[in-house]
């Protein structure tokens, strides 16, 4: 009880509530411009978080991806162009609704159905990750090397894409985890005399390069264009009739809202899944499923509601396990990592009051989100105006400078480079960037659980006779079964398409 206290006191107080209000107006602005992705504005976030105590700097994080998630509906609704891949079940019926003169009741409902699956998400957080830590205080080293190895090869089974090039991505990851000084014995390794990299690569130039300074990379070769957004109707809508709506679509909100948290506790899956899935089950369970498509209104609370309802999912083995549930949780581990914090079982013992104020900062950046959204969608709209070709140039300059401010070296510019070519080389072959990015973060600690593992007893039929060891071991197998499924599965169907 006297942790959450001071919780509330860190959390509430002028600098932090600052803090994660600018987080939430960040995202939502990402959110809003078609070809930016929410972990592109997390990354860009993450080197202002260094300079800051390690709570607020997830609540920096957590505002923008809280933000980032509900304003990918703006132009959803809009344009028909979803502003992130989370919000591309929102077209469906959002786009139509507008087409139709409810522009502002689609924006609204949008808005409350991701405000309402942000704290159903984050009361499932509170509950689910002290039970899970609890239960992974157990876990020894053969546990915990199971349990990542499961996380890898799910990430690697569930992207989009081979099976075979998401495990290599995580091979590749962890094979890059390898640089530095060898944790038991000492000696360098792949060092090749940079002495700047006897402490291995940086995670935060890293991350940077892999996910925003690739995504330049894309943006620069295929620029998206400016638009000058022009809405028939009002975008407002009267908040009593919005609020009648949500009551009549209340069981279409819960369901949808723990789809999205299961999808988002799912490695890899995330919003773009989960909204996309809910969409379908709700058309299913509707009673005029043929009003899909065609401008319903509970279209878009079903597709926004587990939008919005997997990032609290998302972060439920991140702080359980240590194993983050999308990229964007990814970059929120490596900046816990940064900061000398290690998620994990003992993350609830060691450091409560943090993760009481993650628990508090998802509720408060939700609250923020639906103010700022209700009051300030003209404004984001005219976000959509920034020509490109000075957009660009200045998250290029955000980039260097990030990158250069953690250590003030060059060094760290070359290494954002060098990722950025490979998260660039890596996205047009087909490699999915998170099973990488994992391959990274996890890399030192699967190499230490497993060598340790190997100290205490050499036989490897250890990893099967203990049981949650050879269950999550089995899970990662069938994990990979069901990654070749369906990428035999989507074959047949491409062969099919191109056939007919």
């Amino acid at each position: 009880m006297e942790d959450l206290l001071l919780s509330f006191e860190t959390i509430l107080n002028i600098k932090t509530m600052l803090i994660l209000l600018t987080g939430v107006v960040v995202g939502i602005v990402v959110g809003s411009i078609p070809g930016f992705t929410i972990t592109m504005g997390v990354a860009l976030t993450l080197p202002f978080s260094f300079s800051m105590d390690p709570i607020n700097g997830i609540a920096l994080m957590m505002g923008v991806q809280v933000g980032g998630s509900s304003g990918g509906l703006i132009t959803a609704c809009l344009l028909g162009i979803p502003g992130t891949p989370s919000a591309m079940a929102t077209t469906f019926d959002g786009y139509p609704m507008v087409k139709k003169g409810e522009a502002g009741r689609a924006l609204a409902v949008g808005l409350w159905a991701s405000f309402i699956g942000t704290i159903i998400s984050g009361i499932v957080l509170i509950f689910m990750t002290p039970l899970l830590a609890e239960w992974a205080l157990n876990f020894g080293p053969w546990e915990m090397f199971a349990l990542m190895l499961f996380g890898i090869s799910a990430i690697a089974s569930l992207s989009e894409g081979s099976l075979v090039k998401g495990l290599i991505a995580g091979v590749i990851g962890i094979a890059f985890a390898m640089v530095g000084t060898d944790p038991l014995v000492g000696t360098s390794r792949f060092t090749y005399g940079f002495t700047e990299l006897l402490a291995g690569f940086n995670f935060l130039p890293v991350l940077i390069g892999v996910f925003a300074f690739s995504q330049l990379m894309t943006d620069i070769k295929n620029p998206p264009d400016s638009m000058d957004i022009k809405v028939n109707s009002s975008v407002s809508y009267p908040i009593l009739k919005t609020l009648k709506d949500m009551w009549t679509s209340k069981l279409n909100v819960i369901r949808s809202s723990l789809i999205g948290v299961f999808v988002g506790i799912l490695p890899a899956a995330g919003g773009s899944i989960a909204n996309i899935l809910s969409y379908d089950i709700a058309k299913k369970f509707s009673k005029t499923p043929e009003k899909y498509g065609t401008g319903e209104k509970d279209g878009v609370i079903a597709a926004e509601s587990a939008n919005n309802s997997s990032i609290g999912g998302a972060f439920v083995p991140m702080l359980a396990f240590g194993i983050p549930g999308d990229a964007v949780t990814a970059m929120m581990l490596g900046a816990l990592l940064i900061h000398g914090i290690q998620p994990g079982p003992l993350l609830m013992q060691n450091q409560p009051v943090l993760v009481y104020g993650i628990f508090i900062s998802i509720f408060i950046a939700a609250i923020f989100m639906l103010l700022v959204q209700s009051f300030g969608i003209k404004a984001f709209l005219k976000i959509n105006d920034i020509p490109q070709h000075v957009l660009i140039p200045l998250i290029l300059m955000l980039c260097v400078l990030g990158s250069f401010a953690v250590n003030n070296r060059t060094f760290d510019v070359w290494v954002l480079l060098l990722f950025g070519l490979i998260g660039y080389w890596m996205k047009n072959n087909g490699f999915p960037l998170p099973p990488f990015i994992l391959g990274i973060i996890l890399g030192p600690m699967i190499e230490q659980n497993l060598r340790q593992a190997i100290t205490i007893n050499s036989d490897l039929s250890v990893f099967m006779t203990r049981p949650i060891s050879a269950v999550l071991i089995v899970l990662a197998v069938l994990s990979m079964v069901y990654g070749i499924y369906n990428n035999i599965k989507s074959k047949k169907e491409k062969g099919s398409l191109q056939s007919s």
